[in-house]
């Protein structure tokens, strides 16, 4: 096993599972992308303090626009980027996300979490169109649509350790909403739990609409990887259904899905592709609503929306 793959397999069960269904040459570039991010995300996290994380994603940033970029995982990506025509404005996206987990983490409104999903996961979806070969730029969106749902999940399923390093991606307007304010859930009482679920189950059906969307974007991505990428979607969408089911409770530990659900998802997610793939009514054009919160981020749907609004 190579060494990005090794670090996919270990960083992640769903992506490593929904990756045994891609191309070998897809796979890859796939796993060299993930650890990547994963890469990123541990510059932030494993640095002795916020300047010191903050200072080394200042240099990743910088060297993403370097000619010949001297950090190693950075130059494999630029050159990956090269050879598959990756837009690299993502990645600096990306780099900004992670940023923004630094230091004391409140997030305000659903504006400041589409945001944030965008930039930390839909950045992803944009940069994996290319890895997967997906040319059409009407794709773009239904990426960014699949990167947030997954997102919203992550958030979701992790409140409670979330919570235990300081960090409330729950909206403090939802919150507020539902009784609750942020420095309540970072004391994760007791008495706070029901508030704090309500939250969490309002996201996942949001969630919902944002892998169904996704999942009408799967025609554009060609016919074997796109198996892969529904694959990872439904194994991602059943932990917030598995949530649901469970009746939410986040601040009690994190939900997990098993291998033998993860292979029954994955069958259900084929048979889908297969289904919809001759489905007319599956290729309406992307839900510019969605994307109401991301005006001004590449790859989102908001012009068009704000063309219509006009």
């Amino acid at each position: 096993m190579s060494g990005h793959l090794a670090t996919l397999a270990a960083g992640s069960k769903s992506f490593s599972f929904a990756a045994r269904f891609l191309p070998a040459e897809r796979r890859a570039d796939a796993a060299l992308l993930y650890a990547f991010c994963r890469w990123v995300d541990d510059l932030a996290d494993e640095a002795p303090d916020p300047a010191e994380a903050r200072a080394r994603l200042d240099a990743v940033e910088a060297q993403l626009s370097a000619q010949e970029p001297e950090l190693p995982q950075v130059a494999e990506l630029v050159a990956m980027a090269r050879r598959v025509g990756m837009d690299l404005a993502h990645a600096r996206e990306l780099v900004r996300g992670v940023r923004s987990d630094l230091g004391v983490v409140r997030v305000a409104d659903d504006r400041a979490l589409f945001r944030y999903c965008y930039r930390v996961a839909g950045t992803v979806g944009l940069m994996m169109c290319p890895v997967l070969g997906v040319r059409a730029e009407e794709a773009l969106p239904f990426a960014v649509d699949l990167g947030v749902a997954m997102q919203l999940t992550n958030i979701c399923r992790d409140v409670r350790e979330d919570a235990l390093r300081g960090r409330v991606y729950l909206p403090a307007t939802r919150l507020a909403a539902a009784g609750v304010s942020q420095d309540g859930l970072l004391a994760l009482a007791p008495e706070r739990a029901g508030g704090v679920e309500r939250v969490v189950q309002d996201l996942l059906l949001v969630a919902e609409r944002y892998y169904h969307s996704a999942e009408r974007g799967l025609r554009f991505i060609p016919a074997r990887p796109r198996v892969a990428i529904a694959v990872a979607s439904r194994v991602y969408r059943e932990i917030g259904r598995r949530l649901i089911a469970r009746g939410t409770p986040v601040l009690a530990g994190r939900t997990v899905v098993s291998g033998a659900r993860k292979a029954f998802v994955a069958v259900g997610g084929v048979l889908g592709v297969l289904a919809r793939a001759v489905a007319v009514a599956w290729a309406r054009p992307h839900a510019a609503e969605l994307h109401l919160h991301l005006a001004g981020l590449p790859g989102a749907d908001v012009p068009r929306l704000l063309g219509r609004a006009g």
